[in-house]
């Protein structure tokens, strides 16, 4: 039920009734009632007064009058300024909530125009395992693929898996060193965890050399470059671009050992992928790019052999593109990435779910491939995200001060199960419910937590407050969840049947006319969402709705409700409730559980 094109259409009839003029669409701006005034629509008058050609509240009110007449389910208005308040019947939101029931897919739109986009989120490195921040951009990634396909687009949910590089390579140099020819099966860790390990330990043998050859009398930044630990680190690149045999077979051993740690994280988590790209694959066909520009004049290069873009005209400075040893840098992988994805899916836009320490490579990236000649370029969209700390403040991997992502869910998970027990929710649920209900719980605390915060803001992700059963919490809109399938339960248990409609005429209370409008916001809420790139808009509303239903709830006899047609409507707005809120909770990624 579009009100919104109803009333476009009933506003152009009226307009063109009055004043003898057919107004161009783009005039008739018609919006929801802001909160502080009386009213459900909002017309805006000042567009029209070019054909009126009377003052905005005279204007304003001929049309509200024509609307009154003409428009049965309009039961008032009132004039602010050049603001025409509407106001409709309860009859028509009553009926409104009837026309939801038999929709499966209320709230998702069918789309003549659907793009294909391609979404990439993830992008871990295998040097170490998945960390809170890779938590934040998994989930936005997961979530965002799945708010664009409420609008109709097909979405492609890729990963691109940095698995070369020198940061792999420190990691391969350690295990060498110090590894004594361990293995995850060995160590009794997860694979990815082993091998962070050993990137912790090369950072802190090559700061011993670092501050060694400085007390020798070497500047700091030539410590840097000659220090023995970097140079073989460098030499075993070199190696590994070469197809040196020991050396790659010992790279595929312990990335293998990582990306069997990522699947049993990314399983945790509920995300997952349709493609995996890896960067030792689309590196090659990156350099190729590179020296392709370098033909074309594009490029240029150094007397050292080595090869920059020339940005200035751009406003920006070079940018280096292959090192004078020939070895790619991550600009150079990610042309080769670009290029391989649109190859592969010919998308209409590709959207990078990376941090927002990455919006100058980004930049760099589209203006690259455009000098290339790809117009494909201008269809890149980088969702930069901010930064999420911990109370106690920012973390770094190389000195093993992250939060690790398997860590902090299991920490998550054993709250949940303390809090549930403290609170006493789960006496008397089998074993098996009680932890499953419990891992749900945990993870929907973490979800919601991060995924209500505007993702271009940064955030402090704080695990105690995340888990709380009131105020605006995953767990919160669980419970409340739970409390909507408690109650149709014990209707069904007293032989009590949710109507698929209720009478229009039936009285109801302030409230639940606001819930039947919270409702009615919906598609419009799936719709900011998929614009905004922001799950932010229906963790937000759906917390609203769930607020809203619980005071209702407080407020509200349902089953003990004498009048059986108001409890039966009660029932049915209940029900509904319940739809949108499991609904929008699985857009996040979350799971509600049927009680808890």
């Amino acid at each position: 039920m579009d009100i919104e094109k109803t009333l476009k259409d009933k506003v152009i009839d009226a307009v063109q009734k009055i004043y003898g003029q057919i107004p161009e669409d783009k005039t008739i701006q018609v919006q929801r009632t802001r909160k502080d005034f009386d009213g459900d629509f909002t017309l805006v008058v000042f567009p029209l007064l070019r054909i009126s050609k009377k003052p905005p509240e005279q204007t304003a009110n001929e049309i509200g009058e024509y609307l009154k007449h003409k428009v049965e389910a309009i039961n008032d208005y009132n004039v602010i300024k050049g603001f025409l308040n509407l106001s409709f019947q309860d009859d028509f939101w009553i009926s409104f909530l009837n026309s939801t029931v038999t929709k499966k897919d209320f709230g998702k739109r069918k789309n003549a125009n659907p793009q294909k986009i391609l979404i990439e989120y993830s992008s871990p490195n295998t040097n170490k395992p998945l960390h809170l921040g890779h938590i934040r951009n998994n989930l936005l990634g997961y979530s965002v693929a799945n708010i664009l396909k409420t609008q109709g687009h097909e979405v492609v949910k890729v990963n691109l898996v940095n698995d070369r590089g020198i940061h792999i390579c420190k990691s391969m140099l350690a295990w060498q060193k110090w590894g004594d020819q361990t293995d995850p099966e060995k160590a009794h860790k997860k694979g990815d965890h082993l091998v962070g390990d050993f990137y912790v330990k090369f950072d802190q043998e090559y700061k011993k050399e670092v501050n060694a050859l400085v007390e020798k009398g070497m500047s700091e930044e030539e410590a840097k470059k000659n220090a023995p630990l970097i140079l073989e680190a460098q030499e075993m690149l070199r190696k590994w671009e070469a197809r040196d045999p020991e050396v790659i077979s010992l790279w595929k051993e312990m990335n293998r050992w990582v990306l069997e740690g990522f699947d049993v994280t990314y399983n945790n988590l509920g995300v997952d992928f349709d493609k995996v790209y890896f960067e030792s694959d689309t590196y090659k066909l990156g350099k190729e790019l590179v020296l392709q520009g370098l033909e074309k004049g594009v490029f240029l290069k150094k007397d050292d052999g080595s090869v920059w873009a020339d940005l200035s005209d751009e406003g920006l400075d070079e940018k280096l593109l292959l090192r004078s040893d020939g070895t790619s840098v991550y600009m150079t992988q990610d042309l080769g990435t670009a290029h391989q994805r649109y190859t592969d899916f010919n998308a209409d836009d590709l959207i990078y779910v990376v941090g927002n320490e990455q919006n100058y490579h980004f930049q760099v990236l589209r203006i690259l491939l455009s000098k290339l000649g790809f117009s494909w370029a201008e269809h890149i969209y980088h969702l930069s995200y901010g930064m999420v700390e911990l109370p106690e403040g920012k973390m770094k991997s190389r000195e093993g001060t992250v939060v690790d992502a398997d860590v902090l869910m299991e920490e998550m998970v054993q709250t949940a199960a303390s809090m549930s027990k403290e609170l006493g929710k789960l006496d008397g649920f089998e074993k098996e419910e009680k932890n499953n209900i419990i891992k749900t719980i945990g993870l929907g605390a973490l979800k919601y937590f991060i995924l209500k915060v505007d993702p271009k803001k940064n955030m402090t992700f704080n695990p105690k407050e995340s888990i709380d059963f009131n105020g605006n919490t995953g767990p919160f809109i669980q419970y409340s969840y739970t409390r909507i399938q408690s109650l149709i339960k014990k209707a069904k248990d007293k032989g009590i049947s949710i109507p698929e409609n209720v009478d229009p005429k039936v009285n109801i209370s302030p409230k639940e006319l606001q819930l039947i409008k919270l409702i009615h916001q919906y598609p419009e809420i799936l719709t900011e969402a998929a614009a905004n790139f922001s799950p932010a808009v229906i963790a937000n509303y759906v917390y609203d709705l769930a607020k809203e239903y619980n005071q209702f709830y407080h407020d509200h006899p349902i089953l003990s409700e004498e009048k059986t047609d108001i409890s039966s409507f009660r029932l049915l707005l209940s029900k509904q409730v319940g739809v949108i809120i499991r609904s929008g909770m699985n857009l996040l990624g979350i799971d509600v559980p049927e009680r808890m």
